[in-house]
C-alpha cells in the first residue's frame, strides 16, 4: 500500500519532467506549446461558460421551487422497493445534474446521520459510482461541437442508476 502512496506522490512531477525532456530531445518549443494549450483551454472555458451558468441556475431553481422534494416523494416507493433510504433519493437526483449541489446534500446527510452511518456510506459510495450526466454531456460535447448525442444519455443514465444501486448493495455488504 505504501508503494502506491509513494508512486502517487511522484507520478505528476515525473510526467511533467518526461514531457519536458521528450520535447527537448524532439526540438519542440515547450513553452510555446504550453501557451498554445492554455489559449485553447481559455477559449473552451469562454465557450462553455453560458452553459455552466445556465446549468447552475437551473439546479438552484429546481431545488428552491420544491420540485426536488416533489420528485423525491414520487420516487420514494421505488426507492423503498430497492432498499434506497429516503434521504439518498435527492442526492441521486441532483447528482445527475451537478456534483457540487450533490456534495451539499451529502454534507447535510453527514451532519444529520454521520459519515459512518448506513445512509452516509451509501451517499459516499454513490458519489464515486455515479457521474454528473447532464453536466458532462453538455460540457464535453459542447467543447468539441458534437450536436447528436445518440446513445450517450441513455447509456450514461443506465450507468448512473447501476452505480446508485451498486452503492446500496456494496454498503449492505460492508455494513453487515
Amino acid at each position: 500500500m505504501r508503494a502506491f502512496l509513494y508512486f502517487s506522490d511522484f507520478i505528476v512531477p515525473f510526467t511533467m519532467f518526461y514531457i519536458i525532456i521528450y520535447g527537448f530531445f524532439n526540438g519542440t518549443d515547450i513553452y510555446e506549446s504550453f501557451l498554445k494549450g492554455v489559449e485553447e483551454g481559455f477559449h473552451i472555458v469562454v465557450k462553455i461558460a453560458p452553459t455552466m451558468i445556465a446549468l447552475m441556475v437551473s439546479v438552484g431553481i429546481f431545488r428552491a421551487s420544491g420540485a426536488l422534494e416533489f420528485l423525491s416523494d414520487l420516487l420514494e416507493p421505488a426507492g423503498k422497493l430497492i432498499h434506497i433510504p429516503i434521504p439518498v433519493i435527492p442526492v441521486f437526483l441532483v447528482r445527475i445534474f451537478s456534483s457540487s449541489a450533490a456534495i451539499s446534500f451529502v454534507l447535510d446527510i453527514f451532519k444529520e446521520y454521520g459519515p459512518d452511518s448506513h445512509v452516509g456510506m451509501i451517499v459516499s459510495i454513490m458519489m464515486s459510482c455515479t457521474e454528473t450526466v447532464i453536466y458532462t454531456i453538455t460540457v464535453y460535447y459542447m467543447s468539441v461541437n458534437i450536436k447528436k448525442t445518440r446513445w450517450t444519455l441513455p447509456g450514461a443514465m443506465f450507468a448512473t442508476v447501476a452505480g446508485a444501486v451498486a452503492s446500496v448493495i456494496i454498503t449492505g455488504m460492508i455494513m453487515k
